[in-house]
């Protein structure tokens, strides 16, 4: 009856422990949702942000690494728990004719096959497997935290992309109106070379700047396909898909944002950064506590219950001096080891000792870098202001310009100069914007926002 209820008792233990096993890492192994992806795909920024947090594949592998920490955390646990095995064996004699072998005792004879049955059981723990689960509780929350700082990176590229999407476009607009106006010119100028009125290097110049709008206007068109392309790698989404993007630039580059922004207070326990530090303080006191229990016991305690007989069963003389029961008791306690014990706790305090020395620097650091980062926002929507209002000026200029040329008010020398002024403005503006939204992003990645 007792053999009965231990053998229920393991079977239990063992069908528990498998389901929390199965619970843990369940997640990791269950492959990823088939997704129907529209042909076209309309989404603000703040969607494609949620979109891409939901289909990437790097974000995900980030998130499975999180269940691969709590499976490592579950195999030093289960190592405490109990371990069962079980066995069975079959064993025969042959004589020389190869007929099972019979042995004769007392005048009875006793052939030898016979058959184990064996079930086994053991625990054993000490301080350094109860510190390792303790040190896999760490390496979950590091995982969990890079999983944030991957999410952060993630939102933001999916901004600057997104951003430049949108910037590429308004510059093609741009152009596009600038290359109506300068062919429209260059027509009137030749058939005023055709009629003797001007002559052909006047008309020569101006299909110079035909040529050199249509080159510009045809590099940013590339520059926006290369735009939408890293935004679909962003958003896991088939390079074919049609993307419509609802957020415009302004509303992105608002002021109100901005100010916002910098009136976000820092909070040094929000910052991802200062958090892995301080993880990394905590796994180095956890590796000194497990350094020192390697001077502590090791308790184990076994249980083997083995079951032997005869094939086919027979009366009398049974061959087994092995009892069926067996349970053990043991303590192990290191004695001398050379110092090597000593050192390795050593060799971890020091660990521990650079390990706050990084944390106290870096949060000096992060003060500055607050005030860095503000600063680089403040001058980069300073620049970004400027920028915009210098596009728009010589947008009029140049088409002031054109107005004149064509009522014979200025010379071609100025409309060639009017429409340099205009490319130039157009490039230091798709740049400054890249600058703004870059120096808002690292700001609020930084906040934790």
């Amino acid at each position: 009856m007792k053999k009965q209820l231990f053998s229920v008792l393991l079977l239990a233990l063992m069908v528990s422990a498998s389901a929390v096993a199965e619970d843990h890492v369940m997640a990791a192994t269950r492959p990823a949702p088939k997704r129907d992806v529209p042909a076209e795909l309309s989404l603000s920024v703040e969607e494609a942000q949620n979109y891409a947090v939901e289909t990437n594949r790097s974000l995900r592998n980030s998130s499975m690494a999180i269940q691969e920490a709590y499976a490592q955390r579950w195999q030093t646990i289960a190592q405490m728990l109990p371990q069962a095995d079980f066995s069975w064996q079959l064993q025969t004699m042959l004589d020389t004719a190869g007929n099972v072998y019979k042995m004769n005792f007392g005048g009875a004879s006793m052939s030898l096959p016979n058959s184990t049955i064996g079930i086994s059981a053991s625990i054993g723990i000490n301080g350094q497997a109860v510190v390792g689960a303790l040190l896999n509780n760490v390496a979950i929350d590091m995982q969990k935290l890079a999983y944030e700082q991957n999410e952060l990176d993630l939102r933001a590229n999916v901004v600057s992309s997104y951003a430049s999407v949108l910037v590429m476009r308004d510059i093609v607009t741009l152009l596009d109106s600038s290359l109506s106006n300068v062919e429209r010119l260059a027509e009137m100028t030749q058939r005023s070379v055709d009629v003797g009125a001007a002559e052909q290097t006047t008309a020569d110049q101006i299909k110079v700047r035909v040529n050199a709008l249509k080159n510009s206007i045809n590099s940013n068109k590339r520059n926006v396909v290369l735009a939408e392309n890293s935004l679909k790698v962003l958003l896991d989404v088939p390079v074919e898909t049609q993307l419509t993007l609802s957020t415009t630039l302004d509303d992105m580059l608002s002021a109100e944002q901005v100010l916002n922004l910098l009136g976000e207070e820092f909070v040094l326990e929000n910052n991802v950064s200062y958090r892995q530090l301080e993880k990394n303080v905590d796994l180095a006191k956890k590796n000194v506590h497990m350094a020192a229990w390697a001077y502590g016991p090791t308790v184990g305690v076994g249980y083997q219950y083995s079951q032997k007989g005869n094939i086919p069963p027979q009366d009398g003389f049974q061959f087994n001096m092995q009892p069926p029961h067996v349970v053990a008791v043991s303590v192990t306690m290191p004695l001398w080891s050379s110092g090597k014990r000593a050192a390795g706790v050593t060799e971890k305090k020091i660990a521990l000792e650079k390990a706050r020395n990084t944390l106290a620097e870096t949060t000096d650091q992060l003060g500055i870098q607050n005030q860095q980062l503000r600063f680089n926002l403040q001058n980069a929507y300073e620049t970004y202001l400027n920028e915009k209002e210098n596009i728009d000026v010589t947008q009029r200029v140049f088409h002031s310009t054109t107005n004149k040329y064509q009522y014979g008010a200025t010379s071609n020398l100025e409309l060639v100069n009017a429409s340099n002024d205009v490319i130039s403005a157009q490039s230091t503006y798709v740049q400054a914007v890249l600058t703004l939204v870059n120096a808002e992003l690292e700001l609020s990645k930084f906040l934790n926002k």
